[in-house]
């Protein structure tokens, strides 16, 4: 039972070593939000992955929530990721989750949004404060440096918040003849706009531009305050459809910025890391403004990058499907494999088993006749046996006895070669008279119980007797040897030390 389990175990180990092809390296992403941007950039975190070849990448979104955030971060660091890449919720409230894993040795790339934590290895994000910049700049120049404005801000504490906000203001101040009606708090989203625009309490009537701090929110102004002459700009500059860029084109927004996402770069040096190759500490991504007199081309570029990538998409699917295939068709002909090998190894335990189980019980039927195991039968005895047996070819095989008829066989068979001991001219067919069977008959019984002939058993009885006699009294050798039924001494010495490995004196003497 031991072999069979240890059997079992080597092939399920061998089909589990198969089924599995473990990706070298795993890669953490904590985004803080769900959008289409992050969707967008998303899909690119996978693409660089495919281009790799060899990254597995577990995604957790916080949908702007602080505790969620720490307790994915925390979650992923638990699963054994090799680098950590997140994009924190707030400034502060996410580092003490980002200080843990950068302390258990995992690297970790901050992007899009900064942290107070020192505890990272790379930054990677486009300039939050230069877009805020330019945006009021651009607004500025539209206004010929005279008119009203509103701000929505995105999320309250989030890094590209403040910063957007502080390159605006900065822009600002040098056109003194620009007024800042309100500055209204949002969270990057539209529905948040819509409310901001409609709980304030100010004076939004004459308001010449709303800069969105991205474009659902400047979409959600517009919602708010209708169309008019107000003018709407915000940043992401998103492709596809109701992208920022298409958003341009169709005059819904008259101007936004490329906030850019680039996947596989931060992929790209996300690798570089892990394999200590050189690697920038802090990167800066590069953007740009989009206005009507460029969306047109920038969106026709856009879609056919998007196209191309999600034609590389479709092929890696399909890719993928034809290696899952290819896998599970590799897996099930493994364990058919398996399954014959294992009923293999099962029948040749079982044959093992009973041809053991056959020769013990011989032996124990021997050893109950005379503790000891016979010797080999001469060639001329086994011939005669066999003679005897053709000449007797038509008798009918006997059936094997039952256990009790079996047990007064053996002991009426020992008492019969105990009595004839000293005979030295006692013979199978004397043995066979006395038990009132013929000389096959004898054999064929003896030997289907014990698995040795007469004349084996025969021998085996006189030299345990004579090894008995040996060390219970003084007589010679030669004296035990005729005492036993051993016609000569010398034959008697030689089958002695074939059994015992040892002679007579020998014996004695030790």
């Amino acid at each position: 039972m031991q072999k069979l389990n240890l059997c079992v175990i080597i092939i399920l180990v061998v089909l589990t070593s198969c089924s599995q092809s473990g990706k070298r390296h795993k890669i953490g992403v904590s985004q803080c939000s769900e959008d289409i941007w992050r969707e967008k950039q998303n899909a690119e975190l996978r693409m660089g992955a495919y281009l790799q070849g060899d990254v597995e990448l577990r995604f957790a979104a916080a949908y702007d929530s602080d505790e969620r955030q720490v307790q994915q971060i925390d979650s992923l660091v638990a699963t054994g990721i090799d680098l950590l890449i997140v994009a924190p919720n707030q400034v502060a409230t996410i580092s003490p989750a980002i200080d843990r894993a950068f302390d258990k040795g995992i690297p970790v790339i901050v992007f899009e949004r900064k942290t107070n934590s020192q505890k990272f290895t790379a930054f990677i994000s486009a300039d939050n404060y230069e877009m805020g910049r330019l945006m009021g700049e651009y607004i500025a120049s539209q206004l010929h440096g005279k008119g009203r404005v509103v701000e929505i801000m995105g999320l309250e504490g989030s890094s590209p918040a403040i910063e957007r906000h502080n390159g605006f203001a900065d822009a600002l101040k040098n056109f003194p003849n620009i007024e800042v009606v309100a500055t209204l708090q949002g969270d990057w989203t539209e529905e948040s706009a819509v409310k901001a625009v409609k709980d304030y309490q100010g004076d939004l009537n004459n308001i010449d531009f709303v800069f969105g701090q991205n474009d659902r929110m400047a979409m959600g102004a517009r919602i708010a305050l209708g169309t008019s002459t107000i003018k709407y700009c915000g940043i992401d500059g998103l492709p596809g459809e109701n992208g920022g860029i298409q958003l341009v084109r169709d005059s819904l927004l008259d101007a936004s910025y490329i906030y850019p996402t680039h996947g596989d770069q931060i992929i790209d040096l996300a690798i570089r890391i892990l394999e200590g190759k050189p690697y920038e500490k802090e990167t800066m991504m590069m953007s740009a403004l989009v206005t009507r007199d460029n969306a047109k081309v920038l969106l026709m570029e856009s879609e056919e990058i998007m196209r191309q990538s999600a034609h590389l998409d479709q092929l890696h699917r399909k890719a993928d499907g034809y290696l899952h295939e290819l896998d599970t068709q590799r897996v099930v002909s493994w364990l058919a494999i398996g399954v014959v090998v294992l009923l293999i190894v099962i029948i040749v335990l079982f044959y093992l088993y009973h041809l053991r189980r056959i020769t013990l019980q011989k032996e124990r039927v021997v050893n109950t006749l005379w503790d000891m195991k016979p010797l080999v039968p001469s060639v001329n005895q086994e011939t005669a046996v066999m003679q005897e047996e053709t000449s007797d070819s038509n008798q009918e095989q006997e059936e094997h006895d039952d256990p009790a008829a079996t047990s007064l066989f053996i002991t009426r068979f020992k008492e019969v070669v105990e009595a004839r001991l000293d005979d030295s001219d006692v013979s199978v067919e004397d043995l066979a008279a006395d038990m009132n069977l013929s000389r096959v008959q004898l054999y064929r019984k003896v030997k289907s119980i014990t698995d040795a002939s007469p004349v084996e058993l025969l021998r085996t009885a006189r030299l345990k007797k004579a090894y008995q006699m040996l060390l219970t009294t003084d007589k010679s050798v030669s004296e035990v040897a005729y005492a036993v039924g051993f016609t000569s001494p010398s034959y008697f010495t030689k089958c002695f030390k074939d059994e015992y490995g040892k002679v007579p004196g020998e014996l004695r003497s030790s």
